[in-house]
């Protein structure tokens, strides 16, 4: 006899938790079925723990500046252990946190690789080899990524690594390669190389965060190099030679092959998808390049069966999973809900100078025919950030000239991440850079840099 729910959720990382917690508020008998740790990837070996690892590079970096603010520090000098446990110990204490919320919203932790099976059931196979079948009137699949392998660098875990085992490396490596300059690959480019390793970044694109503004790409390559970090563009890995100790990399340029030597070698490529053994082709999931086919609602093309966060089209952030999973289940529960909006997902990287941006790049609004009015403000030419030793960077402003519509924003800088929720909800909320221009900012902050780029745009700016 199997046990029974209102709904099982496959996976338990920012998607599946999120909607899990969702439907036990809104009255549902709730399973989570997990093969590893609650929390899934984000919280134990991706946004969360990498945060923990970029802060100690930020303090390491504050103190080695220390004099800039008027204060003398001595020897001060990294103990890459020490950063390694507390990240470990920042994302056990995470991973209890939804121990916790799942005891209280009385959702049941089933721990096991989970497979489908036809009629809503899931075998779920615990580490002991048992095996017991649970069944569910509605099934979540939530199973998100991994890091992605390219034919010239499978990963071993020992000289060609994943992200993972960039977080919890035995020492810091002397050389590094990092391919791949997305957040993965720029962000452990920060963190190595402020804590003294010599990180070469390889590029398949013409420029580094490929995905962002180009002057926000400019300004980070700008910011990397005068940190010491060496920057490929345009440039491709062919081949990497693990014999010996270290490694030769060969590196295909518009100038002809490079061969560099490191000591390990960063897969930063982006992800692949977890649906490989969880029954999807038994029960009849359909799938494209990798990607559940789903609805604006996340229902595959099996009655019952929904599919959210990386497995799905769309961007493989937490917090769009997140979106996705409480959407999903408040459908399922019957309510009125609207499509998520795509065009307006934030995206952040949290390198320093942090990058976070939403909506069209300036030439993505120029190609879709926008007539732009732009505005800038340099973070050079704010007080806070004069006062806080942070005046690299900038706010950018994009708007439809003929209406008024706000198409995009892009910042880079100290603390950003923590600023584009301003103009995600302005964006949601159709708020044109007029209303913006005539919201008071407290001073001095960071944050009056967004009314002061919107200012910019309508030629009405103070303070440049």
């Amino acid at each position: 006899m199997s046990q029974k729910y209102d709904l099982l959720v496959l996976g338990s990382g920012p998607g599946g938790y999120v909607a899990a917690i969702r439907a036990s508020q809104l009255g549902m008998k709730v399973g989570v079925i997990e093969k590893e740790s609650l929390g899934g990837i984000c919280l134990n070996w991706g946004c969360i723990p990498t945060k923990a690892l970029l802060k100690s590079a930020n303090v390491y970096e504050y103190i080695k500046h220390a004099e800039d603010y008027g204060i003398k520090i001595k020897d001060a000098e990294v103990d890459f252990d020490s950063m390694v446990s507390r990240s470990r110990n920042v994302a056990d204490g995470m991973s209890k946190g939804i121990q916790f919320l799942f005891k209280k919203n009385k959702i049941d932790a089933i721990m096991g690789f989970g497979k489908l099976k036809p009629g809503k059931k899931i075998e779920v196979e615990a580490e002991d080899g048992k095996k017991t079948t649970y069944e569910a009137d509605n099934i979540i699949i939530a199973t998100g990524g991994r890091s992605r392998e390219l034919p010239a660098m499978p990963i071993d875990d020992k000289k060609i690594i994943g992200y993972r085992k960039a977080m919890v490396m035995e020492k810091a490596p002397k050389k590094m390669v990092i391919v791949g300059s997305g957040a993965i690959g720029v962000e452990f480019a920060y963190f190595y190389n402020t804590i003294g390793t010599e990180v070469t970044i390889v590029e398949f694109m013409p420029r580094i965060v490929p995905v962002e503004d180009e002057e926000v790409s400019k300004a980070l390559e700008r910011n990397f190099k005068k940190a010491g970090i060496n920057i490929m563009t345009s440039a491709e890995v062919t081949a990497v030679d693990t014999k010996g100790r270290g490694c030769k990399v060969t590196v295909k340029t518009k100038k002809g092959e490079e061969q560099l030597a490191c000591d390990v070698v960063l897969s930063a490529v982006g992800i692949s998808t977890n649906l490989e053994g969880i029954g999807l082709e038994d029960v009849g999931v359909a799938t494209d390049r990798g990607k559940v086919i789903v609805d604006d609602y996340y229902k595959t093309n099996i009655p019952g069966v929904f599919a959210i966060g990386d497995i799905v089209h769309g961007p493989a952030l937490a917090h769009v999973a997140s979106a996705e999973g409480i959407i999903c289940v408040e459908k399922i529960a019957g309510q009125h809900v609207e499509p998520l909006d795509y065009k307006n997902i934030p995206g952040c990287t949290y390198c320093s100078p942090e990058i976070a941006s939403v909506g069209y790049t300036e030439a993505q609004a120029k190609e879709a025919g926008y007539d732009v009015k732009v505005g800038k403000f340099p973070f050079s030419a704010s007080g806070k950030a004069s006062a806080a030793g942070a005046k690299d960077g900038f706010v950018k402003v994009i708007f439809d000239a003929k209406y008024g519509e706000w198409l995009g924003a892009h910042m880079i800088g100290a603390n950003v991440t923590e600023m584009i929720a301003e103009v995600v909800a302005a964006r949601k909320l159709e708020t044109t850079g007029h209303e913006i221009i005539k919201t008071v900012h407290p001073h001095p902050t960071m944050s009056e840099a967004v009314m002061e780029a919107c200012a910019a745009a309508y030629d009405e700016v103070i303070h440049i």
